[in-house]
């Protein structure tokens, strides 16, 4: 049997400053060792100032996760030794003394399996080293320490993934939660990492540490079942240690021996004084939260009407909800959701697409409307949210510019369909004997038109010349 449990290390990349001081919590525009002060590169006699926002956010990261939230919560010092940590410490927090962690004891069903959340505790992160070389033949390491001090929730669940598919799936929801709730963009560069602990029957626990991304930790994970298991039908004990993936040769490589909790040696963190989190302030940060990713699908799904799977992509992609928000009314709302959720999002299906977007909400409901209101067709709809992307005109400007208005009066629809009926004598005559292959004479119509003709008065008139 495999057991699985994961430690996210999650930024609150919408803060405006680092966890103890004021030097900003947006370090990855800034040339290295610029933004630092005596107190996040830990100089003798600086002084930590908690940021409140941070403990808001964090608590709402918990509320979000049903976590409970204590009364106090508490810091300690975890000592060890490491380049990036300049205080020789990590500011976290631990249950030392009852729960004094942000929250524990929460929950997320994925695919009617529950993944229960041990605890959710408020840290800073440690600067950044930089390698050159390779992984095993290091010529030099860097060391930025631009964030050192950035503020992040560490999310530690209980082993209950039983395979990498389930973590991955886990992964993808905790990453829409986050944005969901505005305390995250869990897409920038080093903004979520994953450290999996993970074992297989009969063999010692291993950890994988620090995964930027999610389809890595899903193959690191693979490799290490595979790796394992191979191990122990061998009769090779798996040792407990700490690994590391290897994203070039796809591999995980030994670190370093597993530490246990004593091995940190921890210890109350005197200059951050106990914080009380009044039930009052709770119920004001819960009444401040957006509506959540399962709320919002109910209510797509039961006030426009949209099927499920679209109400599910849709309300899962911050981006494109907020797009739909904002462009939908009570009739189009339901051909919103569609041209974002079947056309737009293939168009940018990854943030750096989606930031080079020209598109408004007034585009995507002037598109709606006009594809409703038959002034153009579905296929001339998909041209013109090419256009509007790529350049950001008007509707009534693309309509133009393309020749997209649609082909639907009678008499022009007339006069094309008679001109097919000529050179296509032997379809029309098919179509008189078995009504089913109309449709053949219906896409005909549709090329001539170059997709412009409305589909059904073109089936109207084509059933009518069939019939008399």
């Amino acid at each position: 049997m495999t057991k699985i449990g994961l430690e996210i290390h999650c930024q609150l990349t919408k803060l405006e400053s680092k966890l103890f001081c004021n030097c900003k919590a947006d370090y990855r525009s800034i040339p290295q060792n610029s933004n630092i002060c005596p107190v996040c590169i830990g100089l003798p006699g600086s002084l930590p100032i908690l940021n409140k926002k941070a403990v808001e956010k964090a608590t709402m990261i918990s509320l979000a996760l049903g976590c409970q939230i204590p009364e106090r919560i508490s810091f300690f010092r975890k000592n060890y030794f490491y380049p990036d940590l300049p205080k020789g410490f990590q500011v976290t927090q631990y249950n030392a003394y009852g729960p004094t962690s942000i929250g524990s004891d929460g929950a997320v069903q994925i695919e009617g399996k529950e993944i229960k959340i041990r605890r959710i505790q408020l840290e800073e992160d440690p600067g950044r080293l930089v390698y050159e070389g390779s992984s095993e033949k290091t010529q030099i390491t860097l060391v930025d320490y631009n964030r050192a001090g950035t503020a992040l929730v560490e999310i530690v669940t209980e082993p209950d993934f039983e395979n990498p598919r389930q973590v991955r799936i886990f992964l993808n929801v905790l990453a829409d939660l986050v944005e969901n709730l505005g305390v995250s963009d869990p897409y920038l560069e080093g903004a979520m990492r994953v450290d999996g602990n993970i074992s297989v029957e009969k063999a010692n626990r291993v950890e994988i540490k620090n995964v930027g991304s999610f389809r890595d930790i899903e193959k690191a994970l693979h490799f290490e079942i595979t790796r394992q298991q191979s191990l122990v039908e061998r009769n090779i004990p798996v040792a407990a240690e700490t690994r590391h993936w290897d994203e070039a040769r796809k591999i995980t490589v030994s670190s370093r021996s597993k530490e246990e909790e004593q091995d940190y040696r921890y210890l109350p963190e005197a200059d951050i004084p106990i914080v009380r989190i009044a039930q009052n302030k709770v119920e004001t940060l819960k009444a401040q939260m957006p509506e959540s990713i399962v709320a919002k699908k109910e209510r797509y799904v039961k006030k426009y009407g949209m099927p499920p799977q679209v109400g599910d992509v849709l309300s899962s992609d911050k981006f494109y909800s907020d797009l739909f928000e904002k462009a939908h009314t009570d009739t189009n709302a339901k051909e919103v959701a569609n041209i974002i959720t079947t056309d737009l999002m293939g168009f940018a299906d990854t943030r750096e697409k989606k930031m080079e977007l020209k598109i408004t909400p007034r585009h995507i409901s002037d598109l709606a409307d006009a594809i409703l209101n038959n002034k153009i067709t579905r296929n001339s709809g998909k041209l013109a949210l090419q256009e509007m992307v790529k350049t950001g005109k008007s509707m009534s400007e693309i309509v133009s510019s393309l020749d997209l208005g649609n082909v639907s009066d009678m008499s022009s629809l007339e006069k094309i369909i008679d001109e097919i009926f000529k050179e296509e004598e032997k379809a029309v005559l098919e179509a008189k004997q078995n009504p089913d292959t109309v449709n053949y004479i219906v896409g005909k119509v549709m090329r001539k038109t170059k997709g412009k003709a409305d589909p059904r008065t073109t089936l109207e008139i084509i059933q009518r010349k069939l019939s008399s």
